[in-house]
């Protein structure tokens, strides 16, 4: 059986990914908190914040077949209210904790001969949006990483893919939506009238993960409604 490490697994995108791998995969999932539904699910975890906390004392697995880096964040503000420290931590938790996590398990993901990374864009890296300045700058830096990571590990037959959302019903966004209104308003700018599920998303990080993408690598795959490429 295949083993998946899930970043990020305790709510969200990653919990609804481990939800519905652990019924094919063996998973590893990494979460800063537990809650009594993660805990129902069939999973080994480990209590860690991947940007503070060391890796080494998880003994991981000589092999490992996929990666999932779900942490995330919204920092959504007026570009002279930005500060260098709300772009060090939005590019500290995107990219930063990425790298540190592919670093670490490469070594386990080369000897699996079909091994999957998925990481998360945003439609914002696309399609320009005000206020968000400093989340659109490091998701842009995931798409790069994510196209270069996936040319140099071609040779170790390790694909490397991104999910592009928009906004999504998870509690990272749970600010965003937290009014009838304002979720109406977000459901109408999207072509498809309506926002995203976790559900949906997590979807498409299993296909991803499985033998069915074997010739899928390099690739942005925009989730969003057909925001990032419709106007009507």
């Amino acid at each position: 059986m295949k083993t998946i490490v899930i970043v990020g697994c305790g709510s969200g995108i990653g919990f609804e990914a481990a939800k519905i791998l652990s019924e094919k995969y063996d998973i590893i999932g990494i979460s800063r908190t537990k809650s009594p539904e993660l805990e129902k699910i069939n999973l080994k975890l480990y209590e860690k914040d991947i940007v503070s906390d060391n890796l080494d004392d998880i003994a991981f697995p000589d092999v490992i077949d996929g990666l999932v880096y779900a942490p995330g964040s919204i920092n959504l503000k007026p570009f002279n209210r930005l500060s260098e420290e709300d772009f060090k931590h939005d590019f500290t938790i995107n990219v930063l904790g990425a790298v540190k996590c592919i670093q670490k398990l490469l070594p386990n993901l080369k000897k699996s001969g079909n091994a999957s990374i998925v990481l998360y864009s945003s439609v914002a890296a696309k399609t320009g949006m005000p206020f968000h300045a400093s989340v659109a700058s490091s998701k842009c830096a995931v798409e790069g990483l994510t196209r270069s990571l996936a040319a140099e590990f071609s040779a170790q037959k390790i694909r490397v893919n991104a999910i592009a959302p928009s906004l999504t019903d998870t509690p990272l966004a749970s600010q965003l939506l937290s009014t009838p209104e304002k979720r109406e308003a977000s459901a109408k700018r999207h072509p498809l009238q309506r926002i995203g599920n976790a559900n949906e998303i997590a979807r498409l990080t299993a296909f991803l993960l499985s033998d069915d993408t074997s010739w899928i690598t390099g690739q942005v795959f925009g989730i969003d409604g057909g925001l990032g490429t419709i106007k009507l």
